[in-house]
């Protein structure tokens, strides 16, 4: 007689490939309208559910694990970010996490690259003039839409992660010179290979770069790592881009200091409320002070289809009795 298949519930629209062979190999229930469920929704989900897979937009809280149901055991993770999971929680009740490690790696490490780019160079400040008035432009002019290059500045990277090292390796190649601030420094053969030169005060790293890249996960020790005390350390004539997590900075001092000049600008890919975007953001994105992209950092096809396989992998594992390759673990919290 052949096994029952697991009940798994899967929140948000997936690529077509990866909900057709959950279809086959489990009894999905999938989110085809794609509509963000509620936390009433959710708690429903696991109260019948054997796994549930959610995505970064789904608040899996302590309330809504309550619900859980004696057949729930796993949270399949679509996503590296664990956020928005009380982990603990699930852990006090024996379900099991896990997420989607390093598959996001170097898509996030491209976008980080290219804000980098964007926001000194003032790219999006040029695109939208051709884009308006019918495209009309006053001609080239020495003294016109002038930028700074990124060439021989130093960059800071915080959180030298995957993602971390991934940048570094781009921005050798731009000739920036790498720095970083880790909760502990990197093997010597890596930081040899990066050129990269470790600070274990992230006051003094701040205080002497010309961009600042934030690339560490968001934890309760890294909310707000980037306080107004901290920001106020930051040169008046540099750049922060953010792809990692919109709480990691407090988005109101950011804003308040580059409208005031004590910052140059920045490049954000992520919110502290997402989706809402501070009205004052969107009012220094229109005056070319910052750039602002809708969370776009993992946003490609191939991210979204490896990223689901991942998914697929950990819950065949599970069901098959064996430890998930990507399990979350507190140590890593």
């Amino acid at each position: 007689m052949a096994r029952k298949k697991p009940l798994v519930v899967v929140t948000r629209k997936l690529p077509d490939t990866i909900e057709t062979r959950m279809r086959e190999l489990f009894d999905a229930r999938l989110n085809v309208e794609d509509t963000p469920l509620s936390q009433a929704q959710l708690a429903e989900a696991v109260a019948v559910a054997d796994v549930l897979v959610p995505a970064i937009t789904d608040r899996i809280d302590a309330e809504v694990l309550a619900s859980a149901g004696p057949n729930f055991k796993l949270i399949a993770n679509f996503g590296n970010g664990v956020d928005h999971i009380d982990v603990a929680a699930a852990m006090a009740r024996g379900i099991t996490v896990t997420n989607t490690r390093g598959v996001l790696t170097e898509d996030t490490a491209d976008m980080t690259m290219a804000l980098i780019l964007a926001v000194p160079r003032r790219l999006t400040e040029g695109a939208a003039i051709l884009t308006q008035d019918d495209g009309f432009w006053p001609g080239w002019s020495p003294t016109w839409m002038l930028g700074h290059r990124i060439w021989g500045k130093r960059l800071g990277i915080i959180g030298m992660g995957r993602i971390g090292q991934a940048v570094a390796r781009r921005a050798r190649a731009f000739g920036l010179q790498i720095h970083y601030h880790n909760r502990h420094p990197l093997p010597p053969q890596v930081e040899e290979e990066l050129e990269a030169t470790y600070w274990d005060s992230l006051d003094q790293m701040l205080a002497r770069m010309d961009i600042l890249s934030v690339n560490c996960p968001h934890t309760p020790a890294t909310y707000h790592l980037l306080s107004a005390r901290r920001l106020k350390l930051v040169r008046r004539d540099a750049y922060i881009v953010n792809t990692a997590r919109g709480e990691v900075i407090d988005e109101s001092a950011l804003a308040r200091m580059i409208e005031t000049g004590e910052l140059a600008g920045a490049g954000l890919d992520v919110f502290e409320r997402e989706p809402a975007v501070s009205p004052k953001l969107l009012k220094l994105a229109r005056a070319g002070k910052v750039v602002l992209l809708p969370h776009m950092g993992s946003a490609t096809v191939e991210a979204r289809i490896e990223t689901g396989e991942k998914v697929i992998v950990n819950i065949q594992a599970f069901m098959d009795g064996h430890r998930p390759p990507d399990r979350v673990l507190a140590a890593m919290l």
